[in-house]
């Protein structure tokens, strides 16, 4: 298993890109709450990452709503399915905990839902932002809960685009 890392700069921060066998297998933001040691990001490598920024680039600049990258993500059964209902979230709309444990058929299960949404290794391509509590209001976000808000106004176009605050 061979990894590779970059660092790309992202309105929201400095993102860390981290891939398996030159699959995309990480994006971490700084301060992130499960956010990996360093030391196992592997060697700086910018070239398994062309396509991942072109899209996060577009996605940052309002031109895509759908990333379409083969991912590598490593967990139990669950949280990848967890992950992948995350993926079916369209652009600009929230889903509560409650409902993705709904969705998965799994109706007392939104607790675990959200820690599975807590580890998702690739936020903003995989959107766990787009989580929200049943009344509505933002909880937990590993990139902080201001990152999540400035993610959720920057898809319903209430926020633009703008330099890095973190």
């Amino acid at each position: 298993m061979t990894r590779q890392h970059t660092v790309t700069d992202s309105p929201y921060g400095p993102l860390t890109l981290v891939a398996t066998d030159g699959v995309l297998a990480g994006l971490y933001m700084t301060a992130q709450r499960h956010r990996p040691p360093e030391e196992t990001f592997g060697e700086p490598d910018p070239r398994p990452f062309t396509e991942a920024i072109r899209q996060l680039d577009a996605y940052f600049a309002g031109e895509l709503r759908d990333f379409d990258l083969p991912l590598h993500l490593d967990g139990t059964p669950f949280q990848r399915s967890v992950w992948e209902q995350l993926r079916l979230i369209p652009y600009g709309e929230t889903r509560s905990y409650g409902e993705l444990a709904e969705i998965l058929g799994k109706p007392g299960a939104s607790r675990a839902v959200g820690l599975a949404n807590g580890k998702n290794p690739v936020g903003i391509i995989v959107p766990c932002h787009r989580v929200i509590g049943a009344s509505g209001g933002l909880t937990g976000y590993g990139g902080g809960l201001d990152r999540k808000q400035r993610l959720l106004a920057f898809e319903n176009g209430t926020e633009a685009s703008t330099p890095a605050l973190f």
